[in-house]
């Protein structure tokens, strides 16, 4: 798990299976001191969570699955909560 700061939303118009009706996020990880953490990444977002909101990611492939409801998803990245501040 990895805490990320949402920077905002993304649409595709052509896009896997799995991705239909869901929202992906554009999202800054971050490490040690709030630093950015690598590149801004995509994620599946089930929370409905806002731009400049804290969340936490998993890399659960598991988790992408039972989210998007599909076996071969090629999801990586998941939000599984919003911090509350």
């Amino acid at each position: 798990m990895q805490p990320a700061t949402v920077l905002g939303t993304t649409h595709a118009t052509v896009k896997h299976a799995s991705f239909e009706g869901q929202k992906l996020v554009v999202l800054q990880p971050l490490g040690v001191d709030d630093r950015a953490d690598g590149p801004p990444i995509l994620a599946v977002d089930p929370m409905g969570c806002r731009q400049g909101d804290r969340v936490i990611l998993t890399s659960d492939g598991s988790y992408a699955r039972q989210v998007t409801g599909h076996d071969n998803t090629p999801a990586r990245w998941t939000i599984v909560g919003i911090e509350d501040g």
